[in-house]
Order: C-alpha cells, then sequence, then structure tokens
C-alpha cells in the first residue's frame, strides 16, 4: 500500500447525498479477483449514457476541470449501504486519494483506511465553504496527514482527526498484511514450538 504523509491534488465536487456503494461500484463489476481495473467502473450509472458506452456531460466528475483530480469533495453519508470493499479500490484505481465528507458510511470509512484512501470527516461549514471555493476552476487543497492540517492558496487552513493508529499506517503504507508481516518472526517461531510439541505429543 502507497504511504499517504501529505498530499496536494485537484479537488472534483460531487454535490449528492446518501452515495451507496452500488453507485460507487455497480454490483455488476465485482467479478474481478485483483484490486486493480475498477476505476474504470466507477459511478459507471451516472458517468456514462446508458446504452451508448459514451460520457453522460451532464455528471459532475466528467467536467473537463475535475479531469485528473485526486482529492473528492461530497456530501453526507458517502459509501452507505452494502460492505463491499471494491468501493475504495476503485476510487483509489480511479485516482482519489482523499475524500472530504460530513460523514461517511462506518464499513465504506473503516475500507479506505485499509486500503490507502484517506476519508477526512468536516463540520458541514467547511465542507460548505470548500463547495464555494471548488467553483473556481483548477481549486487544489493539501492534505497533511502529519499535522491533520488541509490548505490551498487562498488562505483557508482546517483541521481535522484521525485515529492515532490508523493515522499511522496510512503514514507506513501499512495494509492488515503488512502489519501482520511485522510479526513474521514471532509467527514462525510459534509454529515451529506448535509443530515440536505436536511432535513431542504424538511420539509420547
Amino acid at each position: 500500500m502507497e504511504r499517504l504523509i501529505w498530499h496536494k491534488g485537484l479537488v472534483a465536487a460531487l454535490d449528492r447525498v446518501n452515495v451507496d456503494t452500488d453507485q460507487i461500484i455497480p454490483k455488476q463489476f465485482l467479478k474481478r479477483i485483483e484490486r486493480s481495473g475498477f476505476g474504470q467502473y466507477l459511478f459507471y450509472d451516472w458517468r456514462f449514457m446508458p446504452g451508448t458506452g459514451e460520457l453522460d456531460p451532464n455528471f459532475e466528475l466528467n467536467q473537463l476541470r475535475f479531469r485528473d483530480a485526486t482529492i473528492l469533495l461530497t456530501r453526507d453519508n458517502f459509501g452507505c449501504g452494502s460492505s463491499r470493499e471494491h468501493a475504495p479500490w476503485a476510487l483509489l484505481d480511479y485516482g482519489f486519494r482523499v475524500i472530504l465528507a460530513p460523514s461517511f458510511g462506518d464499513i465504506f470509512y473503516n475500507n479506505c483506511y485499509k486500503n490507502g484512501v484517506l476519508p477526512i470527516v468536516l463540520p458541514p461549514p467547511d465542507i460548505a465553504e470548500l463547495f464555494r471555493r471548488v467553483q473556481t476552476p483548477g481549486y487544489a487543497l493539501a492534505v497533511d496527514l502529519k499535522e491533520l492540517r488541509i490548505s490551498d492558496d487562498a488562505q483557508l487552513d482546517l483541521s481535522f482527526q484521525v485515529d492515532p493508529y490508523r493515522r499511522q499506517r496510512l503514514m507506513q503504507g501499512l495494509d492488515d498484511i503488512c502489519v501482520t508481516l511485522q510479526y513474521e518472526d514471532n509467527i514462525v517461531d510459534y509454529e515451529s514450538q506448535r509443530v515440536q510439541y505436536q511432535l513431542g505429543h504424538f511420539m509420547a
């Protein structure tokens, strides 16, 4: 998992509430066994015109000014619905590293941290101010996970909170497997002793 300590990127605005995981990555695209390749299907039913496969110009993220955005600004209860881990996979594969919202679906929120995506909860007034500022073409934010600050080039300075353990894992680029492998020597030692005990018990 790629480390995230400080990130600056273009901001894309998705002005919708209760965006569920089936909209983030529809169920018909969950057949892949890899974590990559899901970005092309992100928000599929919104991004593409039905039956044509062409981009829908009315969908927010298809606007030219949001191309190559790496920070997603959205509304309440983002990521609600089913527990599919493919949702953060699709967002990350599309290019998003940070998501800003007033609230998130609980399981989605946890899955983001496990997959290198930083979901930041901000108070509604801060979100409203960001939606106002994102109307400026080329609007970008800098997110400092070490200092827990968000800033722009127009004197914006916001603070946010992250659980210390999750923060450490993101900054070190540690997913669940990497965390487990930190104890590899202990695991090998335990398994060796367990096998010797079983052999000794069997021989007795």
